[in-house]
């Protein structure tokens, strides 16, 4: 008898544990600040054409240009924050993300440093907070995007608990 064959998604798979997703009010959040970049430099070009005498296809063509890549955008977004989850399990927390590139990242409670919590004007607008863990190497550092407050207060106080624990033990 042969053992099932494993799949790359299968090493992305937290054993056991369900992956938590963040919130999809992050998507809101990102496109919101992709529009805050892409309309004021859509009008910017069209205005500099327009006063620079440019003909009228030329000028039309920043607005298709702007349309076609926000609306790639758009859609991108919204895979992109559904690929985000987390799981914490008895001795370390899972992060992953990504759509074309995957990442899990692994943090083990017993190597956090420090855990934050952040949020800018869009984010806290819409009520969502990061949390963001770092390790003494700078490449096993996570972050979870798009929490809300509750659950990122929460989240913040069981790893901040959990890593006092495993480094005490040490």
């Amino acid at each position: 008898m042969t053992e099932p064959r494993l799949t790359v998604e299968d090493a992305f798979a937290p054993p056991g544990e369900p992956w938590r997703p963040v919130s999809a009010r992050l998507a809101t959040a990102r496109r919101l600040t992709m529009l805050l970049v892409l309309v004021p430099l859509v009008a910017v070009i069209t205005v500099v054409l327009v006063l620079g005498g440019a003909d009228p296809l030329l000028v039309a063509l920043p607005l298709v240009v702007g349309l076609v890549s926000g609306s790639w955008l758009w859609w991108l977004i919204g895979r992109r924050v559904r690929s985000f989850g987390y799981a914490e399990r008895d001795d370390d927390l899972l992060v992953t993300s990504g759509i074309m590139f995957r990442r899990l990242v692994v943090v083990p409670y017993g190597r956090m440093q420090l855990v934050d919590i952040t949020a800018g004007p869009i984010d806290r607008s819409l009520g969502l907070a990061t949390v963001q863990l770092h390790t003494a190497a700078a490449s096993t550092n996570a972050t979870i995007p798009g929490l809300p407050p509750e659950e990122a207060s929460g989240l913040r106080d069981r790893l901040a608990a959990r890593g006092e624990q495993r480094s005490a033990g040490l």
